[in-house]
């Protein structure tokens, strides 16, 4: 059993001086290819991997920048263009931006096709009587207000002992007093004036929503007309030109009272 095992050995050993010669002669092989090669490169190889070359060469007398470097432009790039001789040309300014401003309304007045029976109010006071109901809160606006509003119904000829003010704390309070006024049925109309400015917290939409909606059912539930004359401002600034709204208020009120007498008159004659 043991002679057999040495007889292995000794075959599987004499094999490998003639396995080394071999790989021997292989790699000296392949080094001369790589001397071959690296004289036709003009470079040494590396162990890992062949040097890169240069493909072209670079014109004589000529030095090439250092990999990474920017070449620097030449001196005439660097010159400033020389002018011209003479008067300097003015740069000429740019035209003046046109600014375009907002209108509240569109121009053009309502047309109505012939052969219509058609009832249509107008901004008169004659032998009329108007509540006009006021906000106390900014007081120098709706102070403004008012006296325009009063000028105004003094012009369409209502009558100072026909026109009846109302105080109220707030914008929030008028449509509780415009009711009051229209339940009496002592008024033709009623004219809100007041004034919200807008502010930090989200009060400012609380008052003017329910300003206007609080107005409009006021005229609702009467059968009263009830105009809004309540201005809504980002800004303090705002106001002075919208002072005229007390005015327009008023006219809007005379002139839905005149429509709504005239209706009484129409229905009673049929």
């Amino acid at each position: 059993m043991t002679r057999d095992i040495d007889d292995t050995s000794e075959d599987v050993l004499s094999g490998w001086p003639a396995r080394d010669d071999e790989l021997r002669e292989r790699v000296e092989a392949e080094s001369e290819a790589d001397e071959d090669a690296a004289g036709a490169w003009g470079t040494a190889p590396s162990p890992a991997r062949p040097a890169l070359v240069e493909l072209a060469a670079e014109p004589a007398g000529e030095e090439s920048p250092p990999l990474g470097s920017v070449a620097a432009p030449a001196a005439e790039e660097l010159a400033p263009a020389e002018e011209p001789p003479g008067d300097e040309v003015p740069t000429p300014e740019p035209p003046p931006m046109a600014i375009e401003l907002s209108h509240e309304h569109a121009v053009g007045e309502l047309e109505i096709p012939d052969g219509y029976a058609v009832l249509e109010g107008e901004a008169s006071g004659g032998r009329r009587s108007v509540g006009v109901v006021v906000s106390r809160f900014n007081g120098s606006i709706t102070s403004r207000l008012l006296e325009r509003a009063l000028a105004e119904l003094e012009a369409a000829g209502v009558r100072r002992d026909a026109i009846t003010i109302m105080v109220v704390p707030g914008a929030f309070e008028l449509p509780l007093g415009a009711t009051a006024l229209a339940k009496t049925r002592r008024f033709a109309c009623i004219v809100a004036l007041g004034c919200v400015i807008r502010g930090d917290t989200p009060h400012f939409e609380y008052v003017s929503s329910e300003a206007a909606s609080g107005l409009q059912l006021a005229g609702l539930e009467t059968g009263v007309p009830v105009a809004f004359g309540v201005l809504t401002l980002d800004r303090v600034e705002q106001a002075e030109p919208r002072i005229e709204k007390g005015a327009e208020a008023v006219r809007s009120a005379l002139e839905m009272a005149d429509v709504f007498a005239q209706l009484r008159a129409a229905a009673a004659a049929r």
